[in-house]
Parts: C-alpha cells; structure tokens; sequence
C-alpha cells in the first residue's frame, strides 16, 4: 500500500458586500424590546443579516448552512424569526441569541412563503414543489400536508377567527382550506393569470389580490353557520330557500351548494403600474395597504373602517339630496340614490419613488400615525420611508439608505493586498477596499467599470483594468482618483504585475500586450510631493484579440491567450515566439504558471482544464473540470494545487501532479440529497394519497437517525443475550460468575442500560424528524422497540415522547402487529400502561394549571391589576422618562 498523501480542507467562513439576497425577501423585527421599526432582517446568502438602519449597521447574523435563503417571516410576539431556504428547509432562529434550536425538512425545493397563526404556535410553508405543509412549533413536528395545487405557492394567509387557510398559485388559483378536517373546501377561479399576493382587509371580511395585471380584485367574505349566512335578515334567508326549492322543482341548473363560507367578486383596485404584482402588504391592523410591481414605484392606499365608510357616503348623499332640490325646485321627485363603490373604501393615499427597481418590502405602523416602509432594492440596496397617514395628501420621506456595504452591480475583479490585510473588490461603478479580519468597508472610490485589478508594491495605490481600455490609478489614503490613462482601444482584459515588482502587463481587445514601468512624477497639485503613475515602455502586436496575460515567476516567459482558443508563449526579454499551446476547443479565458515555472495551467470555455509543461509545450493531462465555462485558475503559492471557478458557480482544487480532483467547496450530502427529492416517498401503509399528507421528508438526517435507532436496537440484543448466557452458566455452575464485560458504549454513556441507551438514542432525534425516521425502520426492529415502550412506561420514562413514538409505529406496522400472536401480549400491557400513565400525568398537569390560576387570581385580587399588564407599563413608563431625560440632555448640550 502506498503513501497516502495529505491536502489542506477549506471550509466558508464569511459573507460581505452583501445588503441583501435578491431571493429572499425583507422584514422588520425586534431586537431585546427596540424601537419598532429600526431593524430589519434581509437574506445575505445563507445567511440572515440584522440591520440597524438608523446607525447602518450590522447588530446580528443568523448564521445558515450551504443553502440561501428564500424567504422570512417574523413570530408575532418579535422573539423569533422563521427562515426558509433553498432546499425547502425552514430553520426558526431566536432573535434575543442568534440560535437555532427548531429546524424542519419537508419540501423538496425552494421556500417560497412562510406564514405564523396568530398565537405563533403553528407555522405554514408553502414551496415551489406546489405542496403547503402546517407544522407545530411547540412539538417541533410536522402536521400534515395539503396537496392540490399545481404550481408554486406565492402566498399564504391565516384566518384567525376561524381554523381556515387560505394559499395562492402561480397555477391561477385560490384555494381555501378547513384545517379541522385537512381538505380544500373550495377554490377560486376567477384569475386568468397568476395570482402573487392577497392579503385580508375588514376584519377578515374581505380579500383582495393582486395577478399579473394592474388589477387588485377584491371578495366579499361572508361566514355560513349552520347553513345560514351571518348578518342575513330571517325573511330574506327563508325566501332564498323557498326559491332554490322552486328551482329544484323545475329542474333549473343552479350553482355548487357553498359550505363554511361564501365568496364573491366585489370589485377592482387599478395600480398605476402595468406589470405583475410583486409584493402586496398591510399593516397589522390592515389599516394601509402597499403594493409594488417589477419597477421602482411603491404604490400606498389607504382602507377606511366601516365607520369612515359610512360618513363619507352621508355626506355624498346630503349632497346628492341638496342637488336635486336645487334642480327640482319647489317639486318633490324620488328620493336620490348614492351607490357605494369600491374606491370609497380602498383610496389611494401616495406614490413613493425609489432610487431603484424593488424587490420587496415590508410596512409597520407606529402609534403617531406614521407609517414606516422599508425596501430591499434590486442593486443590493435597503432604503426605509416614513409616511403621515393623517395627512390628507401626504408624501413619502427618505430617512436612510444602506449602500456602503456592499456593490449596486455585479463585482467583476478581486484583489488581496501583498500582507492579505485588505482585499479589493470592483464593479462596474465603484471599488471598495475591505479589511480582512473585520469585513468592513475602508475605502469606496467611484470608477468606471472594472475588468481586472491589483495592488501596487507598497499596497497604497491600486490600479483597475477598465471595459473602455483604460487604466486608472487610484490612492488609498485620500481615496482619490491620481491619473486615468489610455491603454487600449478595446476592453482591458488582463493584467499582470511583473515579479521584479517594478511594472505591470496589460492585454485588450485591441490585439496587442502592453508593458508599463511604475515612475514618480512631480504631482501638479501640490507641485512639490510626487505621485505614481505608469509608463508605457513596450508594445506586443498579435493577430487576435487578447484574454488573459501572465508572467513566469522567473520573468523568462510570459503567457498570452487569445480568441483562437490557443495559448502563446514568449520571451519577455526579446518578445519572441517560443511555444504555442493548442487543443482548447473554445478560447482559453483564465491562465496561471507554478511557483517553479515548470507548469501552465488553463481553463477555457469548453469546460476543460488542461495542464502543461513549460519546457517542451506538451500537453500532461486534460480534465473536464467544470459544467459550464471556467472562469477562474490559479496556483497555490508553493505548490502544485491550483483552484478554478467556473460559470456552474462551483470552485474546485485540482493536483497538477496527480492530476486529480481534491475537493469542490460544497458539501458532500448535496448529491444525497438530489437522489432523495427525485426518489418517491416511502409510504404509510393503509394510507391513500390524497389532500393530506405526512408533512416529513425523508433526508440524509433521517437516515442516520434511523441507522442510529437501528444500531441501539442491536446494542440491547447483544447485551440481552450476554445476560441470558451468565445467568444460564450461573445455574449451570451452582455460583456466581463474574458479570460480563460492558459494553464500550454504554459505559461512556455512564454504565447506562442497554434499554437506557436505546431511550437515550432517541431522545436526541430530532422532534421534526422522528416519524420520518421511525418510517424507514425495517420491521423485526419494531417487536424489540415494542418491548421497550412497555418497559419505558411502567417506570415511567419519557411518556409523551414513548407515547408518540408507539402511535405512529402501530398506525404503520398496524396489519404486521396484529398478525403477530407474540406481541399480542406486549400490545395488551402496553394499553393499560399507558392509559393509566397518561391519565396521571393529565392530572398532573392539570393540578399545576389549577394552581397557576388560582396564584393569578389571587395577585391580581391583592394587587387590584391584571397579571403581567403592570410590569409591561412600568417599563413603557420607564422608557418613556428615559428618553425625555436624553431631549433634556441634548437640548442643554
């Protein structure tokens, strides 16, 4: 067997330069009892980012995985913070300490909206895979799965006054659910197109919508208990009736007989926008209602309450009476007739123009009246408004903008400094130079759009490669522009800086290899300090256009790829030809040479990476690196490793000697987890597909976790049978033996039990993903397991968790137990037991709340308060005294 040889494993640790994700959407939160509306909560990649917009800082990160994020909703209390992702995980975070403790896996593909019932003990997803699954918080487990729609979910809504759910498609419809019985009771289809948001308004007596058009539509909501309408007079009730049995009678057609609720079309809200609506919000008293659409225009209304509505049509009508008496005259005519429509009710209050195109938003009432909007813009911007609802035609404030942090457009060039202090990032607008260690911003500089970028020796200047062929100078300390120089006719393409340190090589589109000497020249300015700037000294004509250029580190060679898919290789002293490299099949667009001058490697678009020798030109090995164009390739310092990155937005380490794949910087699993969404379900048998499912997914996670169960399992057996064989040989001998040797496993669990040690196993299974993980279990592991839920539950050992795990194995393995006359015995304890454990831990529990109610009474009787109100108006109290003393302060200073 040979040497083995060792490589160095590189794992993420950071993300900056990012406001916000694109694919993910924004939210206000609550940070330890703040000012409302001050944090908001944006997606930053996998990550979640907190920021303060008043100071424009960064409070908190809620550190993800490998996935991005796709969607947040906020609890109702502001403690925690529900976040969904990519690979249909949803993870609920606590605001107070930044961690994770709830997580739940059950869609197979992105997370497209998440919604909290109003006591924020259940949570809703609905994902791209079409399904919405409810999931209850506080067992930390899936409830069911609602099937039925036949393109992604866009929006989910929560009926508090009654256990309904409302959710909207992309596939045109609206679906209303009954959570009581887990089936869709009806469906709307009265949009020709998709529908992408809908929120309630009028105390949930309404619902409005928002397609692909400018239109909103609006839907009277009216509530049937016991097949009669709420707020319908008795006369008109009974002569409904009496019609639809006429109509039975002559054997008219008539409409599909409406349970729980009606809804019908009450009219339209047109936007000024003529494109699909993107986010549609309210405020949480449904009191103002914004909405925006793929451009840089927030549309505001406001919804006036029924009161409002019905002074405003007094008026409308005294004034309709006063028209026609001054048109009729001293003659009574019939008594006039105002028409309430829907534009009495729904009035547009401003328009708010952002500096750029909106991706999402996110509306918060305060108590003045003002209500304070935040927007996630399309250039990787945050901006909040404030906006006076009391004012008759009020206009939207800007009152902070969040942008230092991170780039309007796509970074096209990075830079690390010679000391990896600081690194350099350019876009098409600006360069921002960025410490290392604490990720922040040390100098934004405006510049034309950059191509490629370094450090100058000495890293107090920079020097940028422009799409216009230009070169532009830049220095640290004053962050100003030193010189722009003409370098090009075409794109500057590349730039490398030669290893004496003393100039720089430049390759366009212009077909040419220009080389640049780094001078002090007196600056004009100041007239007596100098400054740097670059001298053209050398010019190499070629027949195409010019990609990528780079030194030999001995500065004998210098690499040239070109648009005819070859690499050339020259002397730098003489500019002649020595070697040209072909085989590419598409143009070579990265480069790099070994630390010893002895290998090339390049990467084209053909999606090949091919190693050479730099001594004959011959071809070591070619590698299908990438799935789409490489982009990126270079040497580790030292070393014969070299890194690409290419356009399937994977970055690779290959070894040029073994000329092998060392890792690629994602996880593993991800190829797991890719053949478990394209696998079908494992099924439950007896159950039938229907609307409602199991809510789990079976995932690398389960997997393990029932491998885990299943090595327990066989752990006890072992055991079990080590103790059958001592007592056998005791009685066989007429002594006592010395006991067996424990087990390694449960002596490092504390000389625990092997049933101990199966409990112990799952227990620390995840509360979201035990089904699923029970599911998966072959069955001769359920007798043994049936076995010890018995044993569990006389001693009385985790009740409610034995409990549940035996439920779910006997609704499963239902036709297998019965059949099985061995067990027959264990299923007989087994419901005595746990009836009268679960009979005295209800007791118990109900004891305690007795108590706990009977302690409330008589503080809030002595205390003559409501418990919990006095201390929450002591602090508001508190609060408020504080700030008065801060006015004071400042007013003084």
């Amino acid at each position: 067997m040979g040497l083995t040889k060792q490589y160095l494993r590189y794992v993420a640790s950071a993300v900056f330069g990012v406001i916000g994700s694109q694919k993910a959407n924004i939210a206000f939160v609550t940070l330890r009892g703040g000012e409302k509306g001050r944090y908001v909560a944006v997606g930053a990649c996998e990550h979640v980012f907190i920021w303060d917009v008043r100071k424009a800082e960064k409070v908190l990160i809620l550190e993800g995985k490998k996935h991005e994020v796709t969607y947040l909703c906020p609890s109702p209390d502001g403690v925690h913070i529900a976040v969904g992702y990519e690979d249909g995980g949803v993870r609920i975070f606590n605001l107070l300490n930044g961690e994770s403790n709830i997580s739940f896996s059950g869609h197979k593909s992105a997370v497209s909206v998440i919604r909290y019932d109003a006591l924020g003990a259940r949570l809703v997803t609905g994902s791209r895979d079409t399904d919405v699954i409810v999931w209850d918080i506080i067992n930390e487990c899936g409830l069911y799965r609602l099937k039925g729609h036949k393109d992604a979910i866009t929006q989910i809504l929560f009926l508090e006054s009654k256990n309904l759910l409302i959710t909207s498609s992309k596939d045109s419809f609206v679906k209303w659910w009954d959570l009581d019985t887990q089936h869709c009771f009806k469906t709307m289809v009265g949009h020709r197109t998709e529908v992408w948001g809908m929120v309630m308004l009028n105390k949930e007596r309404r619902l409005l919508t928002g397609s692909a058009d400018s239109e909103l539509r609006a839907w009277d909501i009216q509530y049937i208990e016991e097949g009669k309408e709420v707020g319908e007079p008795q006369e008109k009730k009974v002569r409904t009736l009496l019609e639809n049995e006429e109509e039975d009678e002559e054997g008219l057609d008539e409409e599909p007989e409406e349970r729980i609720l009606s809804c019908k079309k009450a009219g339209s809200v047109l936007r000024e926008a003529r494109d699909r609506v993107v986010s549609l919000v309210t405020d949480a008293k449904a009191k103002v209602l914004a909405c925006h659409g793929l451009d840089a225009t927030l549309e505001v209304f406001t919804v006036l309450s029924e009161e409002e509505v019905q002074k405003k049509m007094d008026r409308k009508l005294k004034k309709a009476k006063k028209k026609a008496k001054f048109q009729e005259g001293e003659e009574h005519g019939p008594e006039p007739v105002v028409e309430r429509k829907l534009s009495d009710e729904i009035q547009k209050l401003a328009n708010i123009k952002a500096s750029s195109k909106i991706r999402s938003m996110d509306c918060l009432a305060v108590p003045n009246g003002e209500m304070k909007l935040a927007l996630l813009l399309q250039n990787n911007t945050v901006e909040t408004y404030t906006l006076n609802t009391t004012e008759k035609n009020p206009t939207g404030t800007k009152t902070s903008r969040l942008t230092l942090s991170g780039h309007r457009t796509d970074v096209r060039t990075l830079a690390f400094s010679s000391d990896n202090i600081a690194i350099l990032s350019a876009s098409g607008e600006t360069v921002k130079v960025w410490n290392r260690s604490t990720l922040q911003v040390i100098r934004t500089m405006g510049c034309e759009y950059a191509l490629c970028s370094l450090f100058v020796p000495g890293d107090r200047q920079i020097i940028l490669g422009t799409k216009s062929g230009k070169i532009q100078l830049f220095d640290l300390a004053s962050g100003s522009l030193l010189e722009t120089t003409d370098a090009h006719a075409g794109a500057l393409w590349s730039m490398c800086l030669s290893p004496d340190q003393r100039g720089i090589v430049t390759g366009g589109a212009d077909k040419t290899v220009k080389f640049w000497d780094f001078e002090l020249i007196k600056d004009q300015d100041s007239g007596k300090n100098k400054r740097l700037t670059v001298k053209h000294t050398r010019t190499l004509q070629l027949d195409e256009d010019v990609l990528c250029v780079r030194f030999s580190p001995d500065q004998r060679l210098l690499a040239v790829s070109l648009l005819d898919c070859t690499v050339k290789i020259f002397y730098t002293d003489t500019l002649k030809f020595f070697l040209s490299l072909y085989g590419h099949k598409l143009p070579v667009l990265c480069l790099d040479i070994s630390h010893d001058s002895a290998l090339i490697g390049t990467g084209s678009a053909d999606r090949n990476v091919k190693i050479w020798g730099l001594d004959f030109g011959d071809c070591h090995r070619s590698m299908f690196a990438h799935d789409d164009s490489v982009m990126f390739l270079q040497f580790v310092p030292k070393t014969h490793l070299f890194f690409t990155a290419g356009k399937d937005r994977k970055i690779k380490q290959w070894d040029a000697d073994k000329f092998e794949h060392i890792q690629t910087l994602e996880e593993r699993e991800a190829e797991f987890e890719e053949s478990l969404a394209k696998g079908d379900e494992p099924v439950v048998p007896g159950e039938t597909k229907g609307e409602a499912e199991p809510a789990g997914k079976k995932t690398i996670e389960t997997v393990k976790a029932a491998e885990r169960i299943m090595e327990a399992v066989e752990l006890y057996r072992e055991e079990s049978e080590k103790l059958e064989e001592h007592s056998a040989a005791c009685k066989a001998a007429g002594k006592e033996l010395p006991p067996p040797k424990m087990n390694p496993i449960l002596v490092a669990f504390g000389n625990i039990s092997p049933s101990r040690y199966v409990l112990e196993v799952i227990k620390k299974v995840r509360s979201s993903e035990l089904e699923v993980s029970l599911l998966v279990l072959p069955f001769p592991y359920v007798p043994d397991l049936l076995k010890l839920f018995n044993g569990y539950v006389q001693q009385g050992l985790e009740v409610e968790l034995v409990c549940r795990c035996l439920f779910f194995l006997l609704r499963v393995h239902f036709g297998q137990i019965t059949s099985n006359q061995m067990l027959l015995s264990v299923i007989d304890e087994l419901r005595t037991n746990t009836i009268s454990k679960v009979r005295e831990i209800r007791d118990v529990l109900g004891f305690n709340s007795a108590g706990l109610q009977f302690l409330q009474r008589e503080i809030e009787s002595k205390e003559d308060v409501m418990f919990f109100a006095d201390a929450t108006d002591r602090f508001e109290e508190k609060k408020r005294k504080r700030k008065k003393r801060e006015r004071a302060v400042l007013t003084i200073t």
